[in-house]
């Protein structure tokens, strides 16, 4: 294979490349010593077909066949001996060609530009901490200690009130007949949360131990019975107990009921989880840092292509006179994701950062805990989906990579209260509605990238019609 590059305009160019007529030869003898012993012809035993009978029966389709595989297996040698990443794939116009014959094509490409990467070591963000005081941690334990109420039996005289426990069985009745889930035995209900029927537990205020009471409710929209939807509903009531809520003993048994070891315990865990809900937004504050950064590194040339392609999408169901409007700003705004694609792509692969099936199974699992009840929809989501989990392969990648660039540039680090975590986020968020910030899309980042995984390219108008589908060679 002999290889010329030509034609050197910026990031385009032309790859002249030539494969003599006895290497063409050699591929086409490989190919029918395959099939000689799979094709079965009158008059001849299994693995015993003459060359030429195969060439008169099946030469065009086998030609075809040669062809597509020395052409894919050429233009990947000849990209990769010469160091060329296309940005997008590269088109194929076929000069000579046919059996018996050298084979010659040009090879347009559109290189992806050098990026240098060396200023990300000395990017500049802000890396927060949060130190979370005692009082803080304190207030946090109080609150899940109100949220978690002892109740202790009233007196039998004792009406109840918002807040208190009611311990009821029921029956109900629509339209005076009984219905499915109609029954309820030791139903207990804490009278202001209204978490049983809207309205239900106001008309138990003022109950008591041994009380009967009549409570009239309609039923909901996701009721079971859809025929009774929105249905007034009667339930007859015998109140079987009512109870105060106790103030709970915060100790070490309190602690030991939530999973901690002790009191002490509880309070480092509550202080780290106060912690990491400020950290993990705060960590995406320095990344957004990091990306506004990135996006001042100059890189000379971009590739045109990839703009036009950008701007498709940013276009994307806008009315035609709207796009032509917008196409300025727009290719300002695909230039600048392509850029910061460009650089954080060439940061991943000079540190050799992959992605497992491990890491995108546990971002599913992650989306799944967020959806709780509708795991089935997201599974089937993106089992339906490749296009989809290519995104998520791309959101951890970059994911990735920014946190490597965070390890190795030096972060300008500050401790900061809770208060004061609260604020820098509340400005953050402030300023990124004024300015109608938009985080870089991450499955650009990703197509930028399609370098290695050369595909077989394109071929040009000037190809012979016939040569796009070629026959596979029948094997009856």
């Amino acid at each position: 294979m002999k290889v010329t590059v030509e034609n050197k305009k910026g990031l385009n160019k032309d790859l002249k490349i030539l494969i003599d007529k006895e290497t063409m030869n050699s591929y086409m003898d490989e190919k029918y010593d395959e099939i000689k012993g799979t094709v079965n012809l009158k008059g001849f035993r299994p693995g015993k077909v003459p060359k030429e009978v195969l060439k008169r029966q099946f030469g065009k389709a086998v030609f075809g066949e040669v062809l597509d595989k020395v052409l894919k297996d050429t233009s990947t040698k000849a990209l990769e001996e010469n160091k060329i990443k296309p940005a997008g794939q590269p088109k194929l116009d076929l000069k000579t060609y046919g059996e018996d014959k050298e084979l010659e094509y040009v090879l347009s490409v559109t290189e992806l530009p050098k990026v240098d990467i060396k200023s990300l070591e000395g990017i500049k963000f802000d890396q927060y901490s949060v130190k979370i005081d005692d009082a803080e941690t304190d207030k946090r334990i109080k609150e899940i200690a109100k949220n978690q109420p002892n109740f202790k039996e009233a007196s039998p005289e004792t009406t109840a009130k918002e807040g208190d426990l009611v311990v009821l069985d029921y029956t109900a009745t629509v339209d005076g007949k009984n219905f499915k889930g109609s029954e309820g035995k030791n139903t207990q209900l804490t009278l202001g949360k209204d978490l049983f029927l809207k309205g239900f537990d106001k008309q138990l205020i003022g109950v008591k131990k041994n009380d009967e009471k009549v409570v009239e409710a309609t039923l909901p929209e996701n009721f079971s019975e859809k025929e009774l939807i929105n249905k007034k509903a009667k339930f007859n009531c015998k109140i079987l107990n009512v109870k105060n809520p106790e103030e709970v003993k915060i100790d070490d048994n309190f602690a030991k009921n939530l999973g901690a070891k002790d009191l002490n315990d509880l309070k480092s865990l509550i202080s780290r989880q106060i912690n990491d809900e400020f950290n993990n937004s705060l960590d995406q504050l320095s990344k957004n840092q990091i990306l506004k950064e990135i996006e001042k590194i100059k890189v000379n040339e971009i590739p045109e292509n990839l703009v036009e392609e950008e701007v498709k999408i940013l276009s994307q169901g806008m009315p035609e006179d709207e796009a032509k409007k917008n196409k300025k700003s727009f290719e300002e705004k695909a230039k600048t994701r392509i850029k910061t694609g460009l650089i954080l792509n060439e940061f991943g692969e000079q540190n050799q950062i992959q992605v497992s099936e491990v890491e995108i199974q546990n971002e599913v699992q992650k989306q799944l805990r967020m959806m709780p009840g509708q795991e089935k929809m997201v599974m089937d989501f993106y089992q339906k989906n490749p296009s989809a989990v290519a995104s998520l392969r791309g959101t951890v990648y970059e994911e990735k990579i920014l946190n490597l660039i965070k390890e190795k540039a030096k972060g300008n680090k500050k401790e900061v209260t809770k208060s004061e975590a609260e604020k820098i986020l509340k400005d953050a968020h402030k300023h990124e509605h004024n300015h109608g910030h938009e985080k870089n899309e991450t499955k650009k980042k990703v197509d930028v990238k399609s370098t290695k995984e050369n595909k077989s390219p394109s071929k040009t108008a000037k190809s012979k019609p016939e040569l796009k589908k070629t026959k596979k060679v029948s094997k009856k």
